[in-house]
């Protein structure tokens, strides 16, 4: 049996969200995929299952569409980044303790954001193996989020919470970290569940090194239990 050919620029009936999402959803697991050059927009209209006229409608051009996929996971990012650092700024009143807690949630949650969506690592990584090329992705999408935490360090410092003379390669090394952390998942070479648990404890340790706090209470080591953080559903690490 024959099935009738669908009409170029609709989407896929079993997906009905709007075209533009699907052809951004399309356009950032491809370019998560494959980097910038290797991408066509029909490779996008393909994936996406309309026609190469309706990316353009929808999205402009391959650079504006590239574009868009990183404004896609940054609006995402910033949204769980900046609840996370309100909480962990309004804690500084609260005391140094309440302040570091909030520090490590705010680790915790961004943990979170990048397990469940691998492709923002892999959009990332795609980009920065071409460091002069695409430069103004970085001060659009992730300088603002990079400065919202650095500030947060400041703050906390004045506040005498901690003392953090260089929060700019801090906040830098626990990304890249946390990044270097979806690439082993990714892998699929060992234990996810161990991978998780591991990681999880060793940025809550690096975290305590460098700060010097107080050792933290059994109960919020991730070792053990997963992390607490108001409204962030943790998946089990056991």
């Amino acid at each position: 049996m024959t099935m009738p050919r669908r009409r170029p620029g609709r989407p896929r009936r079993d997906d009905q969200r709007p075209t533009r999402d699907l052809v951004l959803a399309a356009a950032t697991a491809l370019f998560a995929e494959r980097g910038f050059d290797a991408v066509s927009v029909r490779d996008v209209a393909a994936a996406a299952g309309v026609d190469a006229a309706t990316v353009v409608h929808h999205t402009g051009t391959k650079a504006q569409l590239y574009d868009a996929c990183f404004a896609r996971v940054f609006s995402a990012e910033r949204e769980v980044v900046e609840a996370a650092g309100e909480r962990a700024r309004t804690a500084l009143s609260a005391g140094p303790q309440d302040a570091l807690r909030a520090l490590h949630d705010l680790v915790d949650v961004f943990v979170d954001f990048l397990e469940d969506r691998p492709e923002t690592t892999a959009l990332w990584l795609r980009r920065w193996l071409e460091p002069q090329r695409h430069g103004e992705l970085d001060r659009r999408y992730a300088a603002p989020l990079y400065g919202l935490v650095e500030e947060l360090l400041v703050a906390a410092a004045g506040a005498g919470a901690l003392t953090e003379p260089t929060p700019h390669v801090t906040v830098r090394s626990l990304v890249w970290a946390v990044h270097g952390h979806v690439v082993a998942l990714a892998a699929g070479t060992g234990s996810g569940a161990r991978e998780r648990r591991e990681f999880r404890a060793f940025v809550h340790r690096f975290l305590d090194a460098l700060y010097r706090a107080a050792r933290r209470r059994p109960d919020r080591c991730p070792a053990l239990t997963p992390a607490r953080t108001p409204g962030i559903i943790h998946r089990s690490l056991d």
